[in-house]
């Protein structure tokens, strides 16, 4: 039996995390546990702290308190780069993708066979000569999520990762993550239509707090 036949246990979270943008704290005591593989939704509006919330368990903004702990190993001073080398994958909101870098160029990064992110995203095999720069938010947002894919991390962490598609491809996009044998973590601004009725974690930011932790189920759409 190879490492991927079974789903592999893996969890991140936050203890009582505190981050600071200079004067401002963005985080105020944040704690939460995303544990995987399966889908954890960070929930907020634009200021509320979930987009901090992914830099700060990436490892992009340090800690001003609090600790970072991935498998039960604190890892809140371990450097980016070196989470990443162990299997985390973060998927901005902006500058996601390369784009002076054709389509092509972008999916080799990632692994040097790209077929399964065409079989992922159809629409991007007309593109692959394209440049990544040229791209519709939509499609460089397919792009950026098949890098993820290719990459087979441990931890997936996503800004936004529907932003700019139609129902359909963001319907799709949320199967394959939820799909995973990964951690994952996403942030939105309220929780997607795709995620009603699917096993899903759930916190509410709110200036830089959690105000609710619970169940998809347990939030109405809005």
């Amino acid at each position: 039996m190879t490492a991927r036949t079974a789903k592999t246990k893996t969890s991140v979270s936050l203890h009582h995390a505190r981050v600071r943008y200079g004067p401002l704290e963005a985080l105020h005591g944040v704690t939460l546990v995303a544990p995987g593989p399966g889908l954890t939704v960070l929930l907020g509006r634009n200021g509320s702290g979930r987009t901090t919330t992914l830099r700060a368990l990436a490892g992009t903004v340090p800690l001003t308190d609090g600790s970072v702990v991935w498998d039960g190993t604190d890892v809140t001073r371990v450097p980016a780069y070196e989470r990443a080398r162990r299997g985390l994958c973060l998927v901005p909101e902006r500058q996601a993708v390369f784009g002076s870098l054709t389509v092509r160029e972008n999916l080799e990064l990632a692994a040097s066979a790209h077929a399964p992110a065409l079989d992922a995203y159809p629409q991007l095999a007309p593109l692959l000569p394209r440049r990544a720069g040229t791209l519709s938010g939509g499609e460089q947002r397919m792009l950026a999520i098949s890098r993820a894919l290719l990459a087979r991390p441990r931890v997936v962490l996503v800004d936004e990762p529907a932003q700019g598609m139609s129902p359909t491809v963001a319907t799709r996009t949320y199967e394959l993550l939820a799909a995973l044998d990964a951690c994952v973590v996403v942030a939105e601004q309220r929780l997607p239509p795709a995620l009603l009725g699917r096993p899903a974690i759930v916190y509410e930011l709110r200036r830089g707090a959690v105000v609710f932790a619970g169940e998809a189920a347990e939030l109405r759409p809005g």
